[in-house]
């Protein structure tokens, strides 16, 4: 058996087979499809942060992507930045909203704390809706740019192909992903995983721990502000209707259902709020209850998530096949 652990072995492969994806899936709806899944990698890379790290329940997530999209969306249309200018922007005016919303917010916890952000996401939706002058209300802002061809490596990227825009929504996928794997495993992301233990006792101990979870919050708002931006200029229009409480619950359900606290959890739990119900169009009349009672099931049966599962598994088959070696 190969020395890799059980999940770096199936990020490898997992990497290696969406790299593949455009080559392998031609179809442009599996294309588009894929784009939608890699932007939900980063929303639930940033919802993992504070969730899954710090055991903080957010329902704030899709409000922050509502941020990071308008702001590059409107600074490319009225103020004729480019578009990898207003892209860059994005995570920075979620982050900014972050620190605003956070320092009251972050002074509770519990179900409390998950209230509170699901009043932040409800107010941005309907600033979203009720300020036409800015953002078009519920008709939305038509003729969104997408992203300025660059030149590299000799070769030509224009971001209206829909392989292109793939393989730059894989890019920021990986970097957010890769992002929260240097924050897990650095000094932050072990006090991030000690207040999601006992935090009174990390208080106790003498660490700052408000100033760790508005870090946490702040980088998990930049996520979901980046990946707002990345939705806003692959779809081409925008309305408020992708920014609901509702999207910001699927935001949740990807970390259970992947993993929380894990890695790659966020990475399948993404594909699978995505690609999932899509499936499930086949039977329309039962769609919502097949998608209900799979959830259910997971959640009694993985309770810990899939990807954990999976490395469990492994973990077995390795001491089988050790076991198997030396009798």
């Amino acid at each position: 058996m190969s020395g890799l652990k059980t999940p770096v072995a199936l990020t490898i492969l997992g990497l290696c087979a969406l790299i593949l994806v455009p080559t392998l899936f031609q179809v442009p709806y599996f294309l588009h499809l894929g784009i939608l899944a890699l932007i939900w990698v980063i929303v639930a890379q940033g919802q993992n942060l504070v969730q899954g790290f710090m055991g903080y329940v957010s329902i704030a997530a899709a409000g922050f992507m509502g941020v990071g999209a308008y702001a590059s969306t409107l600074l490319s249309i009225k103020l004729g930045w480019t578009v990898w200018s207003g892209m860059a922007c994005a995570p920075l005016v979620a982050g900014l909203l972050a620190i605003v919303v956070g320092y009251p917010s972050l002074r509770v916890k519990g179900h409390y704390f998950a209230i509170v952000t699901m009043a932040y996401n409800l107010v941005i939706f309907i600033v979203l809706v009720n300020f036409t002058s800015l953002t078009g209300g519920e008709s939305g802002i038509t003729g969104v740019l997408k992203p300025e061809s660059i030149s590299m490596l000799g070769q030509t990227f224009k971001f209206e192909t829909r392989e292109a825009y793939y393989y730059l929504a894989l890019g920021a996928a990986v970097v957010a992903t890769s992002v929260c794997g240097l924050v897990l495993h650095s000094r932050v992301g072990r006090v991030l995983l000690a207040i999601r233990q006992n935090e009174i006792l990390v208080d106790a101990l003498g660490v700052h721990v408000w100033r760790y979870k508005m870090f946490a919050f702040v980088l998990s708002a930049a996520l979901c502000g980046l990946a707002g931006a990345l939705y806003a200029h692959f779809i081409g229009f925008l309305n408020p209707e992708p920014f609901g409480v509702d999207q910001s619950l699927n935001a949740i359900l990807a970390v259970i259902l992947g993993g929380s606290g894990t890695l790659t959890g966020p990475v399948v739990g993404a594909f699978l709020v995505v690609v999932l119900p899509e499936f499930l169009r086949v039977a329309d009349t039962y769609r919502l209850i097949v998608y209900g009672l799979l959830l259910v099931l997971t959640t009694i049966f993985m309770p810990r998530g899939i990807v954990p599962l999976i490395a469990k598994g492994g973990q077995r088959l390795r001491q089988f096949f050790n076991r198997t070696q030396t009798s």
